[in-house]
């Protein structure tokens, strides 16, 4: 996101104010504070600051943030950077004008907290650095008038930009048996994740265990491709470990699985169920199965999206998240929801630990397996109200 605009015209509120809604996953790359307060340089075409603020905007996204760029950013100025930016970024971009008329800004600027600051910025400061609609070209950004508040600014942005719906799965707390529970959930099987478009970025598969992650070996396979995941994906696990508090890590369970594996292990559960209730038509059996193993056409872990994970302690002993990693619901009795109600006070904070920082760091959880997230696949698109998905199905070199 980028938010643009004169002084006092709201900007650095409304970013702080997308983080507040949002809560953490959100990086601010503010103009002042790389341009005066870091490098303390004066507004100029050639400002070493244009660069520094890409550079810094690129690299918390590819870490998984979503960021908000925010200044008065001059269009002659910052134009080519700010294009550049959305150009390149690999998901969704979205830009805001705000359009404050001169005389608004002398009545916001006197109204700032910073009595230091608003004896130093006079208005005829505020009158030489103003720009009468200083739009990006290509009709880029979204003008937001004077009138919008800035909470309805905050929401609209929230809205359209798609993080109104929060970085976790928006899905309700189960209040009884686990068939129950599974109801108001997203299945995989859903119709409405099958159309979701995929716009294939390319990014290559990585071996995770040559960056420093934790990796238990139950699902080694003879090419190791359980190991492997998306470059942004990986990028992304590296986050959220940040995020664990100390004493605590990640473990990584599973990645990467190839499509004809993922049709055996989808195949493999819709007849151990087809066995056990051979009154259930095919169409329900693919669901009932598709909230467990998700369906190879649309599978995250084939796309490399995906991944399963879980905490150990800091000398690498699992901790207890209230169920096994992979336990089916009939087997755990629904605990493996994610916010299944019959988990112990401990198993219940630990699973809040994995997924405040792997929402943190930008992944969607799938609400039947509280083990498994993705992020830029189908399900996370639609999760998002993104437009696509930028990982589809892939093979292993």
């Amino acid at each position: 996101m980028v938010v643009r605009g004169n002084s006092a015209s709201g900007k650095s509120s409304v970013a702080q104010g997308l983080r507040d809604q949002y809560g953490r996953g959100v990086a601010i790359v503010g103009q002042d504070v790389i341009r005066r307060n870091v490098l303390r340089e004066h507004d100029t075409a050639r400002g070493a600051n244009i660069a520094l603020l890409g550079r810094i905007a690129r690299d918390a996204l590819d870490a998984g943030f979503h960021v908000v760029l925010e200044g008065i950013l001059y269009a002659d100025h910052y134009g080519h950077m700010v294009t550049s930016l959305v150009r390149d970024h690999r998901g969704v971009s979205h830009c805001y004008y705000l359009d404050v008329p001169l005389e608004t800004t002398f009545v916001r600027h006197a109204s700032k907290a910073d009595a230091v600051y608003r004896q130093q910025v006079t208005a005829d400061h505020l009158t030489s650095w103003y720009r009468e609609s200083d739009l990006l070209p290509g009709g880029l950004e979204t003008v937001i008038p004077a009138e919008s508040t800035l909470r309805d600014t905050v929401a609209r942005i929230l809205r359209e930009t798609g993080l109104a719906a929060g970085s976790a799965v928006p899905v309700p707390r189960p209040t009884g048996a686990w068939e129950e529970a599974m109801k108001p959930l997203v299945l995989m099987s859903d119709p409405q994740v099958a159309a979701v478009p995929v716009r294939e970025c390319g990014e290559p598969l990585v071996d995770v265990r040559d960056h420093g992650i934790r990796v238990d070996p139950r699902k080694q396979d003879p090419q190791s491709a359980f190991a492997y995941v998306r470059e942004g994906v990986l990028a992304r696990l590296q986050h959220a470990r940040s995020l664990l508090p100390a004493g605590t890590d990640l473990l990584f369970v599973e990645g990467y699985r190839p499509p004809a594996l993922q049709q055996r292990y989808f195949t493999e559960y819709r007849d151990e169920l087809a066995a056990a209730r051979p009154d259930w038509s095919a169409e329900e059996l693919h669901r009932a199965a598709s909230r467990y193993v998700s369906p190879p056409e649309i599978a995250p872990h084939s796309a490399g999206a995906a991944v399963d994970v879980t905490l150990v302690d800091q000398d690498g002993h699992e901790l207890d998240l209230g169920t096994r990693v992979n336990a089916s619901p009939e087997e755990s009795d629904g605990a493996c929801f994610t916010h299944a109600t019959n988990l112990s006070d401990d198993a219940r904070h630990r699973r809040t630990l994995l997924l405040d920082a792997m929402a943190g760091a930008g992944f969607t959880n799938y609400g039947t397996e509280f083990w498994h997230f993705s992020a830029a696949d189908r399900y996370d698109a639609l999760l998002r109200q993104e437009p696509y998905a930028r990982y589809g199905p892939v093979e292993l070199p």
